[in-house]
């Protein structure tokens, strides 16, 4: 068998450009027909089998295929890129401009101005595009003529509207995008700040202040945080399509704050949601510590403090917050306005009471967003901060009062929250076994990681 001579039309056969499919053959034979020979070999009869050679590696050059590409381009529509992955449909993308229309959009597509129209008279989808927003994305797929077949638009993350063509037929229809969750963890150490602390554990400011928002009746994450306070997280997180969409819900959470250690799980279960401490305790307590994000408290509980309007002694029965103007403030419990007024010295001010003989004062807002006699629940907005009345910057005052005696807003004393009971205890422990041994996992690495 001449298999150098084989070897050599093999060869010759793959430089032949055009005709790619004929060379593949060709190389899958000529090897199968050496293997061949080779094993011939070993089985040919003797006293001495002839020691087998093994067969020089020759490298075969395996062509590229081609495959067509589109140069990107702008127009009046806006970035256009034409899909070219062969097999699926070609798609012409167009990303929203800020101050660009519908009309200039389909213009720039040379689609008719009249099957707008009719595409806007659809259904109510198909009339809510005339809402769309600077980076918002457009797809066409035309024929080979160039005439519209069918347009492709995000609603949100989860649903396409699809509009098609079929002669002179034309529909609208929602496809559903597909997105699963998967389960990760991480874990961080403050340094200097919570937030650098999340961005190097990867989590966006979002996870960051959901979080916070977790350990907030427990934590003052703006003058309890310290250097070498941990936290660990299992978290989801969301692909839409095989690409990663964003962070997701946590699960459950550790935080380590001055050497004490505070644990989150989540749990949903009829009427109950919420993230709960092993014993079953809501984190969530009757009372938010602080009623807004502030900067720093500029002066606090004080009965001797000097007013720095008045320049006299005169007691200072709240805490100052100071945030900027504008800021909004939320209700610190669940309770009912009893004042929504204006007045010289607190400007625009709002009371709540609450029960268990509870009153919450709120002062020198720029504005109010409740009413006297309004029912308001936790975390609900009632005003913004501001400067009115006697005061020298933006901030809020506030104040916390149990029957009828002002008491240090910080360092008062909250009801407590009665935990779950019964069958709901029970499927919570169950839900929560797991979650509790994933976190002392990573407590256990983190720490061992910390005295390394």
């Amino acid at each position: 068998m001449d298999k150098p001579g084989l070897i050599t039309k093999i060869q010759q056969s793959l430089h032949d450009d055009s005709h790619w499919l004929t060379r593949r053959k060709l190389v899958i034979f000529g090897i199968t027909l050496i293997l061949t020979g080779l094993l011939l070999g070993l089985f040919e009869s003797g006293d001495e089998p002839e020691p087998v050679r093994r067969p020089d590696v020759i490298e075969l050059p395996i062509p590229e295929r081609d495959v067509p590409s589109q140069p990107e381009g702008t127009g009046e529509g806006g970035a256009v890129s034409v899909l070219t992955v062969p097999g699926e449909d070609d798609w012409v993308q167009v990303k929203v401009r800020r101050g660009q229309t519908l009309d200039s959009i389909f213009r720039s597509q040379k689609i008719p101005i009249a099957l707008l129209h009719q595409i806007m008279s659809l259904n109510a989808d198909t009339k809510g595009l005339k809402k769309i927003r600077p980076g918002d994305v457009f797809e066409f797929r035309f024929d080979a003529d160039g005439n519209f077949e069918k347009m492709r638009y995000a609603l949100d993350e989860a649903r396409y509207l699809i509009v098609r063509q079929e002669g002179v037929m034309l529909s609208a229809d929602i496809q559903q995008r597909e997105i699963y969750t998967a389960v990760a963890e991480t874990e961080g150490v403050i340094q200097s700040s919570l937030f650098v602390a999340g961005k190097r554990a990867g989590l966006s400011d979002a996870m960051v202040m959901k979080l916070a928002n977790i350990f907030g009746w427990d934590i003052d994450f703006i003058l309890d945080i310290r250097k070498g306070d941990r936290f660990m997280l299992v978290y989801e997180k969301l692909y839409r399509e095989g690409e990663f969409l964003r962070d997701g819900d946590i699960l459950a959470a550790t935080f380590i704050n001055q050497g004490e250690r505070f644990r989150a799980v989540y749990f949903e279960n009829g009427d109950v949601a919420g993230y709960f401490a092993p014993d079953g305790r809501p984190m969530r307590k009757a009372f938010l510590r602080a009623p807004l994000n502030f900067s720093y408290i500029s002066s606090g509980f004080n009965p001797r403090r000097m007013h720095p309007v008045l320049k006299r002694v005169r007691p200072h029965n709240g805490i100052d917050y100071y945030a900027p103007r504008g800021t909004p403030v939320y209700a610190a419990g669940e309770g009912k306005v009893t004042r929504s007024a204006y007045s010289r010295a607190n400007g625009h001010h709002v009371f709540i009471k609450h029960a268990n003989s509870i009153e919450t004062k709120y002062l020198h807002f720029t504005s109010r967003a409740v009413k006297k006699g309004q029912k308001v629940k936790q975390g609900q907005t009632i005003g913004y901060v501001g400067s009115t009345g006697l005061a020298t910057g933006p901030h809020l005052h506030y104040e916390f009062v149990v029957n009828g005696v002002h008491r240090n807003p910080r360092t008062v004393p909250l009801p407590k929250v009665e935990p779950l009971k019964g069958g709901t205890l029970t499927a919570f422990q169950a839900q929560a076994a797991p979650m509790l041994t994933q976190l002392s996992r990573l407590e256990s690495a983190s720490l061992y990681a910390s005295r390394e």
